[in-house]
């Protein structure tokens, strides 16, 4: 499979795989909105990642991830800059994606 070649391809192709769960980030935390628990980033399992990024212009930096809920499985899109332009409610959950 070729990887997506823009941020909306790629979560274009990851909800038709079933990530089609919402979380949204409360605070410090990302609820799952299926389940309705609240999870710390670095508990969310990442098991799909994009990068995008052009060189031309920093603001373009951003990463796709599809996540799973660690307590009811579901499946979903979370979309964020990183670099300069990086929401810092996001950072500790792309510090999470560090090897």
């Amino acid at each position: 499979m070729d990887a997506p070649e823009t941020v909306t391809d790629a979560v274009q192709l990851l909800e038709a795989e079933g990530y089609d769960a919402d979380f949204t980030l409360n605070g410090r935390a990302f609820r799952c909105e299926v389940c309705r628990h609240h999870h710390a980033p670095a508990r969310l399992i990442i098991d799909r990642t994009y990068r995008f990024e052009r060189p031309s212009d920093p603001g373009d930096e951003a990463i796709v991830l599809g996540v799973v809920c660690p307590d009811c499985g579901a499946r979903g899109v979370i979309v964020s800059a990183y670099g300069p332009d990086a929401e810092p409610e996001y950072l500790a959950l792309l510090e999470h994606l560090r090897p």
